[in-house]
């Protein structure tokens, strides 16, 4: 009867130890919803970079909020709505410069439900209409907004990096 007992609290043991190992690798393969919202946004920006350099400017506007504002290092003041942003992309395409290489580093992503905060150090290369190439840099900071099940730009703050 002792065996009996012994045997059956081992085969519990054992079972409990497979089913909560099971659990384990079942969590650890699904990503987080952070995570997941996190590489989302980061997927969305590099798709606007890459319509940026391909001077798609259909594209680069495509993530945008309608009134989505934006501070950075060329004017004084905050820009506001996708309009004002569109029409200064299609004046600044018609340039001889153009961005042949764009990446973010350190890189993070704070998401509070259907706001993301993505906040990066910007690194490139532009080049110019001597075939000069200069490095660019920033400190950015872009949130995101999830609408109807998209994750839009709604606000960008894009500083001088020294």
């Amino acid at each position: 009867m002792h065996r009996i007992l012994v045997a059956s609290c081992l085969t519990c043991l054992i079972s409990a130890a497979a089913l909560a190992q099971t659990a384990a690798t079942k969590t650890a393969a699904a990503p987080s919803p952070t995570k997941q919202a996190a590489d989302e946004v980061i997927a969305l920006t590099r798709t606007l970079w890459v319509a940026d350099m391909r001077k798609d400017v259909a594209g680069s506007l495509k993530g945008l909020a309608d009134d989505y504002t934006e501070f950075n290092q060329d004017f004084p003041t905050r820009l506001d709505g996708k309009a004002l942003n569109a029409k200064l992309a299609e004046a600044g395409i018609s340039g001889s410069g153009s961005v042949i290489a764009a990446d973010m580093a350190n890189e993070k992503v704070q998401v509070y439900g259907d706001v993301a905060i993505l906040s990066y150090n910007y690194v490139g290369l532009t080049k110019d209409k001597d075939g000069k190439i200069e490095p660019s840099k920033a400190k950015s900071t872009r949130v995101y907004v999830k609408q109807g099940g998209q994750w839009m730009l709604v606000h960008a703050n894009f500083g001088e990096a020294k």
